[in-house]
């Protein structure tokens, strides 16, 4: 976590309450004709935008501008500016891009590259999350597909980031689908499936991230849903108030709609949808009917697919209103305009359907493949399509208009360029990602203008007041990744039981749990050093009501763990050393074998038995990783066995024969093979170490060099690297760790980290 730079705590607290205020008070003033993430202002596909085109050319009719840019996600277009996330390069140089250009005339104001590691999404699927704007500071927020959450100021520099797969566990979605940011009043809220330590070990479960959009702070992490059914998901929240309560909305890994607390996270009500993991949006209207759909299997019937609205006026068991029964639209999310819903299913028809009753009103196709929203805006609605297809559509009561209808195709004029993003609109324009480039469409004729507009997001003056009574406080930040010299300072944030905000408080106790170490009476934290990894929790309360934060803490190295201290036996009674992240459910724990404790990565019967376990931070760098790794075989079956350090990966490949260094798993960007026999049954010993130096061949002016040895313990260590790799995009710091592809059985044991000499 690159949380660096904390301003004193006085004037953190009279900031807090100012912006509080300010949010409060100003919130419409900021954001109308600004589409800062990707259903728009109002959350439902809608814009107030008028003057918009009708029709197009790719050739360059009604084209304001048009930007080099393979993208498949939705704009930010706010502050003046277009920005989306993407992906660029060749072969050994090929990254995930995040870029904002200049709204009105396309000009590039800056770009950031992420070298993506310790990952598996494949290369195309880069840049799969929607980025999310934030008008009142300018700030960006892009969740890339390896795990990063960053904040980027209106020059480019990164404010704060997360790396969420080493330092909170988070599993990423089969194929690379991932969630999107979404920013509300202070917060930036994110879905994450997660599975650490403690309060949040065992069975990986969908939470809501809720993150101090200035710093980067842990605000809350939400967990309505008991358990995760897959991780193949990727819905994006709304936020709505509803009954005087500001809610946040949103589709689950288990297949349930949950509504909970925008602000606290607590829940409020669930309905089940489908047996699995969800994947399209929700969108609610004005009378509080939520609107859902999927495409997987039913909860009632044999069938496949449905749409629903919900009552999400209740709580507990939100009560369904009406469906349409094997409806398959199970990626865009709905947009609701004026009394009508319109939908998009994955065969690329667009249902408009009666917000009320359910009935089906019309049904237009617009292609093959619907992935999108569709985007309604100065009585138009604009829409994409997978294949290369944007079409411009008007409501004509018992059908649609079709207004103009144009077809993107690659540079070689055969192939169409791949279309997933939305539109966004603003400033009298339309904005949208492709294969083959970003669109700027408009009147060219028409002064352009980057003003705010009206108000977005749901206004405050609709909440219920505050009550004066504390039913719930925060202790924040409330996850800490952190290192053991180091100091950190909490405070406590208290609200009533709507969720209304009633100011920093000063708690009537601070007191610690499983850390060694102290808390003062005003919330300082320090620690004692540990080999490895503290763990445990800040405990605060004010009067009765308790909050508690968590700490993940790294001691001085030398680390080493030889799993004697572990209990034995299968999961879940088996040990596994506390604070490792990575661990999923019938995977990785402690066996006796032979009279010695060792790791077992067990094959689990299941797709894909592969684990990275993470056993620091993500910020350490300039260390060594040694472990010894032991292979069994079933006829031709032979596991994959390695270690990780700073992002970069030395495996044993058992069937091949050979040493593999690589940082990405899908892709094999840098990976470099040589031949190496070793023996199943057998153990071995294995470490690697990262440098770095200058290069002239490098675009950054430095890379990577990556040494490893391997040999059968109990013999000599070999005076010289054996394996070396070099990357010229350098991965400067990472966690290091375990890896584990085992259709077969593979142990792991004396492990040991260093500093690098």
């Amino acid at each position: 976590m690159s949380i660096r730079v904390m301003p004193h705590r006085s004037q953190r607290v009279a900031t807090a309450l100012a912006v509080l205020l300010l949010v409060s008070l100003l919130a419409p003033a900021f954001a109308g004709a600004e589409w800062t993430h990707w259903r728009g202002p109002n959350q439902n596909g809608t814009s107030s935008e008028t003057g918009l085109i009708s029709s197009w050319s790719v050739d360059g009719e009604n084209v304001v501008w048009r930007a080099d840019f393979v993208g498949r996600s939705t704009a930010a277009v706010f502050d003046g500016r277009a920005c989306a996330i993407g992906r660029d390069g060749e072969e050994i140089l090929r990254q995930e891009i995040v870029v904002c250009w200049d709204a009105e005339n396309g000009e590039q104001l800056w770009e950031h590259r992420f070298t993506a590691h310790n990952t598996f999404v494949p290369w195309q699927r880069l840049g799969w999350a929607h980025v999310a704007g934030d008008s009142e500071t300018g700030y960006l927020f892009a969740h890339t597909s390896d795990g990063v959450l960053a904040a980027f100021d209106r020059e480019g520099s990164i404010v704060w980031h997360w790396r969420l797969g080493e330092d909170i566990a988070r599993l990423s979605g089969y194929g690379g689908r991932t969630h999107s940011p979404i920013v509300d009043e202070d917060r930036v809220i994110l879905a994450a499936i997660n599975s650490s330590w403690g309060t949040m070990g065992g069975p990986g479960s969908m939470r809501y991230w809720a993150f101090d959009k200035r710093t980067g702070e842990v605000l809350f992490a939400a967990k309505p849903s008991p358990r995760t059914k897959d991780a193949n998901t990727q819905s994006t929240p709304i936020v709505a108030i509803v009954n005087g309560e500001r809610l946040l909305i949103g589709a689950s890994s288990d297949g349930f709609v949950y509504a909970v607390n925008a602000r606290t996270g607590e829940k409020r009500w669930q309905y089940q949808l489908s047996q699995v993991s969800l994947n399209a949006g929700v969108t609610i209207d004005d009378k509080g009917r939520v609107f859902a759909s999927h495409s997987e299997e039913n909860v009632d019937t044999g069938t496949m697919g449905r749409m629903v609205a919900i009552d999400g006026t209740g709580t507990g068991d939100a009560e369904e209103i009406w469906r349409i029964p094997d409806l398959k639209a199970g990626f865009g999310t709905p947009l609701f305009h004026d009394g009508r819903v319109y939908h998009l299913d994955n065969s690329a028809n667009l249902y408009a359907i009666d917000a009320a009753t359910g009935n089906i009103i019309w049904e237009h196709n617009v292609g093959t493949v619907g992935k999108s929203g569709p985007v309604w805006a100065d009585g138009k609605i604009y829409i994409t399509e997978v294949n290369g297809r944007f079409h411009i559509l008007k409501d004509a009561g018992d059908k649609a208009e079709v207004l103009d209808s144009e077809e993107i195709f690659m540079p070689d004029g055969v192939r169409p360029a791949e279309i997933y993003a939305s539109p966004a609109v603003a400033y009298g324009r339309i904005y949208f990602a492709t294969e083959n480039g970003f669109f700027c469409l408009g009147d060219k004729s028409k002064a352009f203008q980057a003003k705010p507009g009206v108000a977005a997001w749901p206004s405050t003056e609709a909440e219920k007041a505050p009550t004066g009574k504390v039913a719930s406080i925060q202790v924040v930040p409330a996850e800490v990744v952190t290192t053991t010299d180091a100091s950190h300072e909490f405070r406590v944030l208290s609200y009533d039981a709507n969720g209304r905000f009633l100011g920093e408080k000063a708690a009537t106790s601070w007191s610690l749990r499983d850390l060694k170490g102290k808390v003062s009476s005003d919330g300082q934290l320090s620690l004692e050093d540990v080999n490895g990894l503290q763990l445990g929790y800040v405990v605060a309360k004010v009067g009765e009501v308790e909050g508690e934060a968590r700490v993940r803490a790294a001691g001085p190295l030398p680390w080493s763990e030889d799993f004697n201290d572990l209990p034995a036996g299968p999961f879940p009674q088996g040990g596994f050393p506390p604070g490792w992240l990575g661990r999923g459910p019938k995977k990785t724990h402690v066996e006796e074998v032979d009279g010695e404790k060792v790791l077992v990565q067990p094959d689990p019967k299941f797709f894909a038995p592969r684990v990275a376990i993470y056993m620091g931070p993500s910020f350490m760098k300039g260390y060594t990783v040694q472990a010894d790794i032991y292979a069994t075989r079933e006829k031709r079956r032979k596991p994959e066995l390695g270690i990780i350090n700073s992002g970069y990966t030395m495996l044993l490949a058992g069937i091949q024969q050979r040493v593999e260094i690589r940082s990405w798993g899908s892709e094999l960007r840098m990976m470099q093979r040589h031949k190496f026999a070793w023996e199943t049954d057998t153990w071995y010993t294995i470490k690697m170490r990262v440098d770095f130096q200058e290069s002239a061949d490098s675009p950054v002016g430095e890379q990577a060099v990556i040494k490893g040895k391997a040999w059968k313990r109990g013999e000599a260590e070999p005076a010289d690297w054996m394996f070396t790799a070099t990357d010229p995009l350098p991965i400067r710091q990472g966690a290091p760790g375990l890896y584990g592809f085992t259709p077969v059985p593979g142990y792991f044991d004396n492990v040991k980290i260093t500093k690098s000499e």
